[in-house]
């Protein structure tokens, strides 16, 4: 399932390719069809994700929400091209530009009332701009009153949005805290660097397009198997403290993490 710097990256690409234009909506497949019909020939506002889901939003006041899933993709190409790959759940265009949307979870037109409703219910976003900090504060108080290990509390979207099994491994690792600690066992310094480390690494996410979290690999175009110091590195040395590398599952999601480092 794509995490969160990849949404904002499409977002990034609807803002920069249909922004202020009027865009026709259609579904090849037909599941979507007459959802389609409610945005088709409106004008795109603009596009804003919140963790793993996708908000397009017309000047109608209909919003288009998206949320992958595990089989969801997006394809973009330039110009018009009337072949189709595969089952197109809705086609996105205009004279210049089309984006092909394929197997999300959910794909449907809401109104501003749902809109905020689900904003609401989801946690602050690390690659949302925070000038005044409301974002990272909304972080700190959801998992100091919290009980449940900050494992599973990095990967509840209520919690923060957009961090998945990759991010939750590595800020846990470059923090040094066991992802069995509890929230409310965690000092305010730890918890503010959790989320500002998840910031960065997000941001060099979205920039780049890779999910690299080693410190001197940062910005790097370097090979998937050396961008992180823990995530898929089980029974391998620890980068940090020569220890190994361990996998278990937490709540049925597979955790990888440093036992000798991480305490």
């Amino acid at each position: 399932m794509p995490e969160g710097h990849s949404v904002q990256r499409t977002a990034n690409d609807f803002n920069k390719r249909f922004k202020g234009q009027v865009i026709r909506v259609d579904s090849p497949q037909g599941r979507f069809s007459s959802e389609a019909k409610l945005i088709d020939g409106q004008v795109f506002v603009s596009a804003k994700a919140i963790g793993k889901q996708l908000f397009l939003k017309f000047d109608n006041g209909l919003t288009c929400r998206v949320h992958l899933g595990i089989y969801g993709k997006w394809r973009f190409v330039e110009g018009l091209e009337k072949e189709l790959y595969g089952q197109v759940r809705a086609r996105f265009y205009t004279q210049e530009f089309l984006a092909d949307l394929r197997g999300p979870t959910i794909c449907e037109v809401i109104d501003k009332k749902a809109v905020k409703a689900i904003e609401n219910r989801l946690g602050p976003d690390p690659t949302n701009s925070d000038p005044r900090g409301l974002q990272k504060q909304r972080f700190i108080e959801r998992v100091q009153n919290s009980l449940s290990p900050i494992g599973i509390l990095l990967m509840n979207q209520e919690v923060v949005s957009g961090i998945g099994n990759v991010y939750r491994a590595e800020v846990l690792f470059r923090a040094q805290i066991s992802p069995h600690a509890l929230g409310k066992s965690l000092t305010l310094e730890q918890i503010t660097e959790l989320w500002v480390d998840s910031v960065k690494l997000m941001k060099v996410g979205v920039s780049t397009g890779f999910m690299t979290t080693r410190e001197e690999r940062l910005r790097k175009r370097t090979k998937k198997a050396d961008r992180n110091y823990v995530y898929k590195r089980e029974g391998q040395i620890c980068l940090r403290c020569g220890g190994l590398v361990a996998i278990e599952l937490m709540a049925t999601r597979k955790l990888y993490w440093c036992p000798g480092c991480q305490f």
